[in-house]
């Protein structure tokens, strides 16, 4: 189990260039990828995708790539664009009446008036970008290993608070019956020690009344299936591969059974039990957020 959150840088350095690339994760409900790159790095966009997608398959991923090069570099004139920069730089001219004429040092700092044909790029640089995208990579997936790790701990110590709960519930809900018998007699009682005839109780319609209010409220269906998302979500952990999504349906679940339990029981024990698992699955769907 990986965490979303992470970050890697990678570096290399040859004799022409010096290039490096920093990768920083965070936790998003789908892939969101955003490549940072200098103009003269755009035809690469395709290839570092595919690179990164390989590797990554959640999480919002920002890549920032930083290079100098010390071989001479060819520019040429971005000719439509300067042209429209003029264009634009005449019409402001002759609409507010300004003076002078167009700066060659200005223009040429313009956005993109000069650039790099991709051509221009060498085999050797290119291969560079990829492998220090590559080594930034590695690097944030020992992060994401890590952080998945003590995400684990910190869920397994949440799944277990809510084990700790659960025979408590148990032994109170076997109680259920008997409450329930116990006040609806007392109950009964009292309406007929202000009625002036006497009234037999029939003992088979009072067992009746129970069984059908026990029933209503029994919960071992619950705590049966509260048990097995418990062990589904352990056993998930443990798996290689994306398991954030499925956690979050699980946790769904989890919380749904939390609730029929609080729902369908008034023995005030048992409520605070469900309360207190209810706060702990609260706790762990902040950390499955997180979750690769």
């Amino acid at each position: 189990m990986k965490s979303m959150t992470g970050f890697g840088r990678g570096a290399v350095t040859e004799e022409n260039f010096a290039v490096s690339v920093e990768i920083k994760t965070v936790n998003n409900r789908y892939l969101d990828l955003n490549l940072r790159l200098a103009n003269e790095l755009q035809s690469l966009e395709a290839n570092l995708k595919h690179l990164i997608q390989n590797r990554l398959s959640r999480g919002r991923i920002d890549v920032f790539i930083n290079f100098e090069q010390t071989n001479d570099v060819v520019y040429e004139l971005n000719r439509p664009l300067i042209a429209g920069y003029l264009s634009a730089l005449k019409q402001m001219q002759e609409e507010f009446s300004l003076t002078g004429e167009p700066d060659m040092n200005y223009i040429a700092r313009l956005p993109n008036a000069l650039q790099t044909k991709a051509e221009d790029l060498s085999v050797d640089f290119i291969e560079g970008i990829e492998k220090a995208c590559s080594i930034a990579l590695d690097e944030l997936e020992k992060m994401r290993e890590i952080e998945g790790q003590s995400l684990a701990d910190e869920l397994n110590f949440r799944l277990t608070e809510i084990e700790n709960q659960l025979p408590k519930i148990e032994a109170e809900s076997e109680n259920v019956a008997d409450e329930y018998r116990q006040r609806l007699t007392k109950r009964i009682e009292k309406l007929l020690s202000k009625s002036e005839s006497e009234i037999e109780i029939d003992a088979a319609r009072l067992a009746q009344e129970v069984a059908y209010l026990a029933d209503r409220s029994d919960i071992s269906e619950e705590i049966t299936r509260l048990k097995s998302h418990i062990e589904q979500f352990r056993a998930i952990m443990n798996e290689e591969k994306e398991v954030g999504k499925r956690l979050d349906f699980l946790t769904q679940e989890l919380n749904r059974e939390a609730n029929t339990i609080a729902s369908k029981t008034n023995n005030l024990i048992v409520k605070e039990s469900a309360l207190l698992i209810k706060s702990e699955i609260e706790k762990i769907r902040e950390q499955v957020q997180n979750v690769e």
